[in-house]
């Protein structure tokens, strides 16, 4: 799934946290990064924040609660 202009940060790995399985950010590489690891999230926020907000990410999540959990962050972002 692509999701864009994600504003709140913080709030966005508090969702990715919450999730049961594996959420994935594919890289422009084609590199997956597992965003449940601290250390990515570290390493992604260092690459792709310029500018204090998120402009566009692709994101694989495994488990379809967690799908939805991603979904519903973005619709009330």
């Amino acid at each position: 799934m692509k999701i864009d202009n994600i504003k709140d940060i913080d709030g966005f790995f508090k969702v990715v946290d919450q999730c049961k399985g594996k959420v994935e950010l594919v890289t422009g590489e084609g590199d997956r990064l597992n965003l449940k690891s601290k250390l990515s999230q570290y390493v992604s926020m260092a690459k792709i924040f310029s500018n204090g907000a998120i402009p566009e990410l692709e994101l694989i999540a495994h488990e379809k609660e967690d799908v939805d959990r991603l979904i519903n962050f973005m619709m009330n972002e």
